[in-house]
């Protein structure tokens, strides 16, 4: 009947460890993704710098045959 006062206390702290072990595990796993999707590859970079105006349509083609040899 009487489980004292801790005795259903144990579960909620379980819980609590539980549920933030998993926010923290989600939160690494984000941070990884977003730092991929905002690395940026060499074309486009070489694409921002056409339509910046830094380089022109010759400059950028030239470029662009140059990274695509690259492997």
């Amino acid at each position: 009947m009487f489980h004292g006062i801790y005795g259903q206390g144990w579960g909620w702290i379980t819980l609590v460890l539980f549920i933030v072990v998993i926010w923290i595990i989600m939160g690494m796993i984000n941070q990884k993704n977003r730092s991929r999707v905002n690395e940026k590859t060499p074309l486009d970079i070489l694409k921002e710098r056409y339509a910046k105006g830094e380089i022109n349509k010759q400059e950028f083609e030239e470029k662009k045959k140059d990274l695509e040899m690259i492997p």
